[in-house]
């Protein structure tokens, strides 16, 4: 199992759009607005490296109004 946080800037007014749309992706376990460096951060949980990385540079990235993102990987036991 991977876990860990895609931290998103996007474009001025698009995070409730954001959102919605990581909403619809399944390795999105939550997603919340923040205030500071980034607009949005989402959790994210994957069966395997391969499927996180996937989700993260294909479906998350690829998302209109996305212009960066950082990933944090979270360690698991």
């Amino acid at each position: 199992m991977e876990k860990g946080f895609v931290l998103i800037n996007c474009e001025l007014g698009a995070e409730d759009y954001i959102i919605e749309e990581l909403k619809l992706i399944p390795q999105v376990k939550n997603a919340h607005v923040t205030f500071g460096a980034y607009d949005v951060i989402a959790e994210i949980q994957a069966k395997n490296s391969q499927e996180f990385d996937q989700t993260v540079s294909q479906k998350i990235r690829a998302l209109s109004q996305v212009m960066s993102t950082m990933t944090l990987k979270a360690t698991t036991e």
